[in-house]
């Protein structure tokens, strides 16, 4: 059976929709990458079957842990980028990324998730001062050293490429 997906909006890209307001000019395209994601990975989320969810397709990541490893990275970045260490929810949740379960409807609970995420974020972008951008902030337990725009600017590239990961997974596993 071949089903096709299709992910394409009738809108412009999120970048070519303008500004997002109470965004720093600044940190403009960390937005658009983060909305243009979730709006992705909402439509072409949307009918995929629950069962397929943690395949893993020539030994890829599944669909599960992309959606769960978005939800997570940004939770994590975003808490560095604030100057903060992650808790233990946060470090349970990253232990578990990826792991099999089943609940009722939980694909949607996961891009749901996902969006919710999506939009914390964009509530810290809303409040991140300018000039704080170029502030040191430490990674991880290692304190790898990095800056607030440094982090920022990683979930979004981060985002995209799992999206894309996301996609071609999900193009496999759903139009054979």
């Amino acid at each position: 059976m071949f089903i096709q997906i299709e992910v394409m909006s009738t809108q412009p890209e999120v970048w070519q929709r303008g500004p997002i307001a109470g965004v720093s000019p600044l940190l403009q395209p960390v937005a658009h990458a983060l909305l243009q994601a979730r709006e992705e990975v909402s439509a072409l989320m949307q009918g995929f079957p629950d069962t397929l969810l943690w395949e893993k397709p020539a030994g890829m990541a599944s669909p599960a842990f992309h959606l769960e490893h978005m939800t997570g990275v940004l939770d994590r970045l975003y808490t560095y980028a604030r100057g903060e260490a992650l808790n233990a929810d946060q470090l349970h949740y990253l232990a578990n990324e990826g792991k099999a379960y089943l609940d009722n409807d939980i694909r949607q609970k996961m891009v749901q998730a996902f969006g919710e995420q999506v939009d914390r974020a964009l509530e810290q972008l809303s409040k991140t001062d300018e000039a704080t951008l170029t502030h040191f902030r430490g990674l991880g337990r290692a304190q790898i050293p990095t800056t607030v725009i440094g982090l920022l600017f990683h979930s979004a590239e981060h985002i995209m490429r799992h999206t894309g990961q996301l996609l071609v997974t999900v193009k496999v596993l759903y139009e054979k």
